[in-house]
């Protein structure tokens, strides 16, 4: 790596970081959406691929870095089929997704990436312009295994660097769905929710399950939550984030504003907790605690919630609710990819298990084990047998209408700059149409410089 190209990227670092510093959790910590069958070729043809390549170090161990603590047991089945196959060592480390960028910005200026690691829509653009990451071009197209065809396109893209270069092998699709107390419902005799739900239906439902002594709230919404939470409502009354061409943001429109205004009238007529305990509390947390009826939650949240005591006694999952004028139900979806440093000391067997990630037989497995839903084409079926006590079909369900998780080459700076405007929105400082248009005016000028 040529010394101008770290220092550039430690500039950039630091731009980053110093908009970070001040911003909450962006809700995406999570993987990020679906789909197939087990094919014996194919899982033939990866493990003589994989231990072609790989098979003669086998005194290597690879490091292979991710963030969540829920998905470890189930990569690290995934890993163990991988090193069985190939004699490759592989250790996961998990680091929390708050750590997680620091530790890699650290990684990539010193020289010490972790080899194999999860790569994310916000962060690839950054990656890829300082080529920290291991080109796999010609790898893909050599492959006997992967079939790239097979992974939706739009996760397929967003780890292509201008065209080019591709740098990471989809991991997974994610869609949004509703989380619901039944207990709660049961209470004060209210119909569980369903696809005939509207955003007013969910408001009403939320205002008859608030409690005036403030033990209870209809529902729970960070303002930073975006992917997870009012990202969907955006969309559904006919907002959006960022146009088509990624240059210029739909925070002016007036369906976004209308979808922040939305949630904010909750937050200022106390249906949701206040912003200082959000601040503090992840929704899920809230909803495992009892303090909150609803919350909107990723599929990469399952591991989490559905092994939860409270959860597994009270609480099930529903469809997101629909505009009422447009009929639409949209659900932003996002894919992690998996990646290996550019400077790793072990290339060919990074490779080997990138690879295998991406082959039907490990996606399946993911599949099959509930870890998230997987990206390959038709490995999705036996996923809802995962948690069987739960209606894991409404995320499945949610894939009707999908929309990509917005993003550009600088959605870091102008995510984190939202984020910290919007909770303005929600303690009531100032109105969500002053907060969308401020917004729209500063992420139009980082647009502008990209």
């Amino acid at each position: 790596m040529k010394l101008k190209k770290i220092m550039a990227f430690v500039l950039t670092m630091i731009m980053v970081l110093s908009l970070a510093a001040c911003s909450g959790d962006n809700g995406s910590e999570g993987s990020s959406t679906d789909s197939g069958t087990s094919n014996d070729s194919n899982d033939s043809s990866s493990s003589d691929s994989s231990s072609s390549d790989a098979s003669a170090s086998s005194n290597v161990e690879l490091t292979i870095a991710i963030w969540d603590t829920n998905q470890e047991p189930g990569l690290t089945q995934i890993v163990n089929d991988f090193t069985e196959k190939t004699g490759v060592k592989a250790k996961i480390q998990v680091t929390p997704w708050d750590q997680y960028w620091t530790m890699l910005e650290a990684g990539a200026t010193g020289g010490s990436l972790p080899d194999v690691f999860w790569m994310h829509s916000n962060e690839i653009a950054r990656y890829s312009e300082y080529e920290m990451l291991l080109d796999l071009t010609d790898r893909i197209e050599s492959s006997d295994v992967l079939d790239m065809s097979k992974f939706p396109q739009e996760i397929v893209e967003i780890y292509n660097w201008e065209g080019t270069k591709q740098y990471a092998i989809p991991k997974d699709i994610d869609t949004i769905a509703l989380w619901y107390n039944k207990t709660m419902f049961d209470e004060v005799g209210l119909d569980y929710p369903d696809e005939s739900w509207t955003w007013d239906t969910f408001r009403d439902t939320a205002e008859k399950l608030t409690k005036d002594d403030g033990s209870q709230y209809g529902f729970g919404l960070r303002p930073s939550n975006n992917q997870a939470g009012w990202y969907n409502a955006v969309y559904d009354m006919g907002g959006y984030i960022i146009s088509d061409d990624k240059k210029s943001s739909g925070y002016d429109q007036p369906g976004t504003i209308e979808a922040i205004e939305f949630f904010a009238s909750m937050s200022k007529d106390g249906l949701m907790p206040p912003y200082e305990v959000l601040a503090e509390n992840e929704e899920h947390a809230l909803f495992e605690a009892g303090k909150v009826a609803m919350i909107t939650a990723g599929s990469w949240m399952l591991a989490e919630l559905c092994n939860n005591e409270y959860v597994i006694e009270n609480g099930d999952i529903a469809v997101l609710p629909k505009d009422a004028d447009s009929n639409r139900r949209a659900s932003i979806y996002n894919g992690l990819g998996w990646v290996a440093a550019e400077n790793t000391d072990h290339p060919e067997e990074a490779w080997a298990l990138i690879e295998y990630f991406g082959s039907e037989e490990a996606q399946q497995k993911q599949s099959d084990l509930g870890i998230v839903i997987s990206a390959y084409e038709g490995t999705v079926e036996n996923w809802t047998a995962a948690y069987p006590d739960f209606n894991l079909q409404a995320y499945l369900d949610m894939m009707d209408d999908l929309v990509i998780r917005p993003y550009s080459k600088t959605t870091v700076r102008w995510e984190n700059m939202a984020n910290d405007k919007m909770i303005l929105a929600w303690t009531g400082d100032k109105t969500a149409e002053e907060v969308c248009l401020e917004i729209a005016d500063e992420m139009n000028a980082l647009l502008a410089e990209e």
